[in-house]
């Protein structure tokens, strides 16, 4: 059998967006994953009103940032290891460039840096508009390997959808 690392950058992308659409925050806001390859994992997240923090200044609240931030520097985490395993987020830092503003759908970012026996780490970066970052985030996940991951979660991951009746 191939490494999952191997398996196609589509096959990931297809993967991964089964991964946010199990989470309900992620599927009600309507979260894509556009593109995942061995470099890095992007997704779009598409402007709605429940984004907003501050609806008198039209600010996303950075409760959203940081959810975003963790989804795809966690996502980063499955690609990059020899097979899915559970990897809760063990830390997360963020540097906040500027404001994030309504009407305007959210780009995120994320590559692995490093992955060790114990703890996997990732940079990700948010946009609204191309080479203006809103803002930075380190992820750092640990690493609780097969023997603490539900039997069955790679194969859900890369299962075929259902065909429609």
């Amino acid at each position: 059998m191939t490494p999952y690392p191997d398996r196609s950058p589509d096959a990931w992308r297809r993967a991964l967006t089964r991964f946010v659409t199990v989470i309900p925050h992620t599927r009600e806001l309507g979260l894509e994953v556009l593109e995942v390859t061995a470099e890095r994992t992007l997704m779009r997240l598409p402007w709605c009103d429940d984004l907003l923090g501050d609806s008198a200044r039209g600010l996303v609240h950075g409760g959203v940032l940081t959810m975003l931030l963790d989804t795809v520097c966690g996502s980063a985490v499955l690609r990059a290891l020899p097979a899915p395993e559970v990897c809760p987020t063990l830390d997360l830092r963020i540097d906040h460039f500027r404001p994030a503003v309504a009407g305007v759908a959210l780009h995120a970012e994320a590559h692995v840096v490093r992955v060790t026996e114990s703890v996997v780490f990732t940079e990700g970066t948010l946009w609204q508009e191309a080479e203006r970052p809103v803002a930075r985030g380190i992820g750092n996940f640990v690493r609780l390997g097969p023997r603490n991951t539900p039997p069955g979660l790679a194969e859900a991951l890369f299962a075929e959808e259902a065909p429609h009746a």
